[in-house]
């Protein structure tokens, strides 16, 4: 296949790399690199560049002013890094940003990292000081490359103009192959306006980077022969589902085989989480029959996931009785944190089709009866009661008005996050958009900005809480430009939550700058401020017609301020590093 093609998205086949010269589709046409950087994107079907300009980059906007692609002007880099790995992981297309030299390209390090840490096809393009005072400390001068390379799949300093279009067909190839990630570009400002014959690359070559799509038939034989032997089995599934678009071949081994299924939290939505043989989430804040499943199982089959430590708690004593089936398309996944007893290489979604030939129905009817038991005796469950309102209630109510659209959903990071991963349920993939593996605060305003102009016809939701709505609360101001109606839902309890709650569970109640009460704005205002709609709900019987009225609102983004109970806490949860055995099912009741 020929990079030639336009960019790979998550529901056709993921290209394979290909071996040979590089060849123009037309004759070599004289341009500037910034002229050349455009072509490229324009050939690889991009349709937005979130940025922000600045003096290295001026080139390359000067290029963009006459080009069809729309550049989104967002108000700091990060918001742009973070809306295109939103747009990336609600579309399965790639997500470019863009950002100038030094303090622009040091902006963009944090969602870059985001998305190396949650496998998401972000490309960057940065501007760099001219070729001749690179190293010489000039203006706005920073090693992009060398600050980027530990959070980047890939990323490269172009000092040769004629070499600029290899670079960009590259970031995108690299990007979107194998287990995906971000890449980088870095262009001097001297390259940019340099002038070169414009071949754009139709091939591309590594050596040593060949991604295994296909298994090897053995593994795969031995993976079934487990799977139809084991009397306590589960299938525990991650992101690497969705980027595949395995998600109905997950379905499809998990009816087959009659296997209950729990997900990762980037995992939600490779498998219906109204499905009875769901087990919802794993982990830290999974649900405990998930965790309990996990723990007695005598056969884990995970697919695209890889044991981290949210999931696992305290590695050595992780699901003692289990062997692993570990499905991957990286190598270095299979066995870093856990022993694969049936490693299986390759594609997920072609891993399973190759594996539900020789799966049969497993005999475990004492195992779901068991499972049964433990989800009626530990449900997720609040108490709403009183004039103050639960976080789990509003996240709940948000749900039960938006489900029937099947909203695409983007959280931030905190107690809410969690709260969202046990009580919204998502029935199809690229449905919840989340930090997951970096954490990152200020990810849910940007990422449901993205989300919402790759799937503009779609309902797009973002459940954030007080504090990390405020690290990046300037995403406001370009929905308002462009009218996008997606909603931003502020679960406000006056605090950074997730930190107070270990505080009080661990630290003895010692409360150490986590209350943001004496210095938080009034949301509702502050939305109207950034010319958004601006709600506020302060007592239960208010939260419904509150989420109705900011449903309505279809020309601007809606900031809807939520006040909720400040010291509630997220339950199931097993404290990091610790067993099944430490795992508190529910708030203690008071004596």
């Amino acid at each position: 296949m020929t990079l030639a093609q336009p960019p790979v998205v998550a529901a056709k086949p993921r290209p394979e790399p290909v071996e040979g010269p590089r060849r123009a589709r037309k004759p070599a046409k004289r341009m500037k690199g910034s002229q050349a950087l455009v072509a490229c994107l324009e050939q690889e079907g991009v349709e937005f560049v979130f940025g922000y300009p600045g003096g290295a980059s001026l080139p390359i906007y000067d290029a963009m002013y006459d080009a069809e692609i729309k550049h989104v002007l967002v108000r700091h880099e990060q918001v742009a890094g973070h809306a295109a790995s939103g747009y990336a992981r609600a579309t399965g297309k790639a997500g470019v940003c863009s950002a100038t030299s030094g303090p622009g390209a040091t902006n963009l390090v944090t969602a870059l990292t985001d998305a190396f840490m949650d496998s998401t096809p972000v490309i960057a393009l940065t501007g760099q000081v001219a070729t001749p005072v690179i190293g010489r400390d000039a203006f706005q001068e920073s090693d992009t490359v060398g600050i980027t390379m530990p959070i980047t799949k890939h990323n490269s300093l172009v000092t040769d103009p004629q070499k600029l279009p290899y670079a960009v067909v590259e970031a995108f190839y690299l990007a979107q192959t194998g287990r995906p990630g971000p890449t980088l570009v870095d262009i001097p400002r001297d390259v940019a306006l340099a002038e070169l014959d414009f071949e754009r690359p139709e091939t591309i070559s590594f050596k040593g980077y060949r991604p295994r799509y296909d298994p090897d038939p053995r593994q795969v034989q031995a993976a079934a022969r487990a799977i139809n032997q084991s009397q306590k089995p589960i299938l525990y599934v991650g992101g690497g589902a969705i980027t595949s678009d395995a998600w109905r071949e997950v379905t499809r081994l998990a009816e087959q085989a009659n296997l209950p299924v729990t997900t990762t939290v980037m995992g939600k939505g490779a498998f219906d989480e109204l499905h009875p043989l769901s087990l919802g989430m794993v982990g830290m804040h999974g649900t405990a029959y998930a965790n309990y499943a996990m723990h007695f199982s005598d056969l884990i089959i995970a697919v695209g996931a890889r044991f981290d430590d949210r999931v696992t708690g305290k590695l050595s004593a992780f699901a003692p009785f289990a062997k692993v089936a570990h499905i991957d398309i990286d190598a270095a996944e299979i066995g870093k944190n856990r022993k694969a007893d049936y490693p299986v290489q390759g594609d997920a979604k072609r891993s399973l089709a190759a594996l539900l030939p020789h799966v049969q129905r497993t005999a475990c009817e004492p195992w779901h009866a068991q499972i049964a038991e433990w989800k009626a005796k530990y449900p997720l469950r609040y108490r709403q009661q009183g004039d103050v309102i639960l976080p789990q209630f509003a996240i709940d109510t948000i749900y039960q008005l938006t489900k029937d659209r099947e909203p695409i959903v983007a959280v931030d990071v905190g107690q809410h996050q969690m709260w969202a991963a046990q009580f919204v349920k998502s029935r199809r993939p690229h449905r919840f958009l989340s930090s997951s593996g970096l954490g990152t605060m200020g990810y849910g305003v940007p990422a449901a900005l993205g989300a919402q102009f790759g799937m503009p016809d779609d309902l797009v939701v973002a459940i954030v809480g007080d504090g990390g709505f405020q690290m990046t609360v300037q995403a406001l101001t370009t929905g308002r430009e462009f009218k996008l109606p997606f909603k931003v839902f502020i679960i406000n309890n006056g605090f950074l939550g997730m930190v107070r709650q270990w505080q009080e569970l661990f630290y003895r109640h010692r409360y150490s700058e986590v209350d943001l009460r004496p210095g938080n704005p009034d949301f509702a205002r502050l939305a109207e401020a950034y010319g958004c709609a601006g709600l506020r709900v302060e007592r239960p019987d208010q939260l419904g017609p509150g989420v109705r009225r900011a449903l309505a609102i279809d020309d601007r983004p809606v900031g809807v301020d939520i006040a909720v109970e400040p010291e509630e806490n997220v339950y199931p949860m097993i404290p990091s590093g610790m067993t099944i055995d430490d795992m508190i099912i529910e708030a203690p009741k008071p004596f």
